[in-house]
């Protein structure tokens, strides 16, 4: 009977420590998630791990939503992709994919940087809106943008003009002197890839042209 005694109240302390560490595991994990919330906000944040996407939907989540960060200029971004504790193997498909993403779009000049964050998620600067144009561009995205006129009809007068300084700006910092046989291949350019961070809505004038805006300052600024 003491035996029994013992070996239950050696059960009870093993329980008990076992939830002082949980208790104390949670209340980190608790103070991590409020302070990044103060860091980021949700404006700057995309969980992933909440909704359980597939790699390829969650690549295309996150690379529609760093663009249009990058047309916001929101700086520094926090990306949860969660660890994969759940899969089979322990690891995160997701996150393996986000990776790879993320290795991409710094090349296309959409993120300026990127660092693990923690094992589930990642800081990411986006980069100014100017390196959309300064970065070489894979084939099929040079596909994508032509050289047609007609896909500037449908923007305000005020718009437009605003684009044909971007426009002027971004082939005098390519050293281009004589712009004017260039210039409205150039105004075609800088639309198509702008208004990839653009998404259609009721006000998406107004937001392309903010986004030409801070295009304009980020040329201005070099």
């Amino acid at each position: 009977m003491a035996a029994y005694s013992g070996t239950r109240c050696g059960s009870e302390r093993q329980m008990a420590d076992r939830r002082k560490r949980d208790a104390s595991r949670n209340g980190i994990v608790a103070l991590h998630r409020a302070l990044d919330e103060a860091r980021f906000g949700r404006e700057r944040t995309l969980n992933l791990r909440a909704t359980l996407p597939r790699p390829k939907e969650a690549e295309a989540r996150c690379e529609a939503w760093l663009r249009e960060r990058q047309v916001a200029k929101s700086g520094e971004l926090l990306v949860i992709t969660g660890r994969g504790v759940n899969s089979w193997d322990g690891e995160s498909v997701v996150r393996e994919a986000i990776v790879r993403l993320l290795a991409s779009l710094r090349r296309r000049g959409v993120v300026d940087a990127w660092h693990e964050h923690t094992p589930g998620s990642f800081v990411v600067t986006v980069a100014p809106l100017r390196a959309l144009r300064e970065s070489p561009r894979r084939s099929s995205e040079r596909r994508r943008i032509t050289s047609d006129p007609v896909a500037l009809r449908g923007i305000a007068p005020s718009t437009r003009a605003r684009l044909r300084e971007l426009a002027q700006l971004a082939l005098e910092q390519l050293g281009i002197r004589e712009t004017d046989a260039f210039l409205e291949d150039e105004m075609v350019a800088q639309f198509s890839m702008l208004t990839r961070g653009v998404p259609d809505g009721p006000d998406r004038e107004r937001r392309l042209l903010a986004a030409i805006e801070r295009t304009i300052d980020d040329y201005i600024a070099r």
